[in-house]
């Protein structure tokens, strides 16, 4: 969610640790692009990818992409996504970290063109657990506000398994218009991880607080109880 042009400053930011940052790729494999509880594939699976620079200064820059399927109202088979953020300790294991990302959709146009939106955060991070307060100014392109708040648990049980929990509450202008959006959400999922070198298999239970006219339990933007599982490859 962000105009190309608020990254340029920030990639001059970079320049400094650019001779020390370290490069990541991931391939998902997943049955359900499932984003704050809800299905952006319809629950259907989805092929993801991303490419990540870190940088020994605390920023890093990533790209993501994901195919989604938003029903027969909107034109767009692709969500590709720029995003760039800071990381700095205050102390121990706390940190905080603010970042921007850009949702753009390419090749969507016409009355059903999904549009491009720019949204930010500001997080915090102790041991094993972090949150963070999103907010966008123009959710979905619509000229209306919204927020996301979110906290994450994440342990490790053993070097090759972990379990996650998440919690989070989409709210804001946007939310709370019924013209637009209507209805506040709560989401939360549970999960497990195990990896084996660079693979890791995940699998996590979703649910929201959805209720009557504003419970869509198939199709796109479903967000009933289900649950969600990944295969993901990352290099090097």
């Amino acid at each position: 969610m962000n105009p190309r042009q608020t990254y340029f400053p920030l990639l001059l930011c970079l320049s400094a640790g650019a001779a020390q940052a370290q490069f990541s790729a991931t391939v998902d494999a997943v049955s359900d692009y499932e984003f704050r509880g809800v299905s952006l594939t319809a629950e259907d699976p989805a092929l993801q990818a991303s490419v990540d620079f870190a940088f020994a200064n605390g920023f890093a820059v990533g790209t993501w992409a994901s195919n989604i399927d938003y029903g027969s109202d909107y034109e767009g088979e692709i969500e590709l996504d720029l995003y760039a953020d800071y990381t700095a300790t205050l102390s121990g294991s706390l940190s905080w970290s603010a970042g921007l990302a850009l949702y753009t959709y390419p090749g969507s146009s016409g009355a059903g063109k999904i549009e491009p939106s720019l949204e930010g955060y500001l997080g915090f991070a102790v041991g094993s657990l972090s949150g963070k307060q999103w907010y966008t100014h123009d959710y979905g392109g619509l000229g209306a506000g919204a927020q996301y708040t979110e906290l994450n648990y994440a342990h490790a049980l053993t070097e090759s398994w972990s379990v996650t929990a998440h919690a989070g509450y989409s709210w804001g202008e946007y939310f709370e218009d019924e013209l637009l959006g209507g209805n506040e959400l709560f989401d939360y999922s549970l999960g497990a991880a195990f990896v084996a070198g660079r693979f890791t298999v995940s699998g996590k239970y979703v649910d929201t607080d959805a209720q009557g006219a504003w419970l869509i339990d198939r199709g796109a933007f479903a967000n009933d109880a289900r649950v969600v599982v990944s295969l993901s490859m990352t290099a090097p």
